[in-house]
């Protein structure tokens, strides 16, 4: 894929509907993870594992979503750098999500998801 001109920008209404969507999966994401925070169970060392990759990935949409929300944002090759890090977190965070569910599945974790 070619590397685009320095110069070039993108739409503003494509950014913004990008914006939107980080917007509403960063909040999802904050959303699962208060949730699972005020879980009233004990914590255990297996359920460090899966908070640490939630933390990283929402840390990586916020520094996304500030980005987004920047003046340069519309510069095409800090918009492209911003998606591909918004996906790197999304996808953290999904790990993070699938780690937490396996290990209630497995019984091994104290932080019920299941109910």
């Amino acid at each position: 894929m070619p590397e685009p001109d320095p110069e070039e920008k993108i739409d503003s209404t494509f950014r913004n509907g990008s914006l939107t969507a980080a917007g509403i999966i960063l909040g999802f994401s904050l959303n699962f993870i208060g949730r699972w925070l005020s879980n009233p169970n004990d914590w255990s060392r297996i359920d460090i594992a899966p908070m640490a990759l939630l933390t990283i990935g929402i840390a990586l949409q916020v520094k996304v979503f500030a980005d987004l929300l920047a003046r340069d944002s519309l510069i095409a090759a800090k918009y492209d750098r911003s998606r591909r890090l918004f996906l790197i977190g999304l996808i953290i965070v999904a790990a993070g999500i699938a780690l937490a569910l396996l290990n209630d599945i497995l019984g091994l974790g104290s932080m019920q998801m299941l109910g």
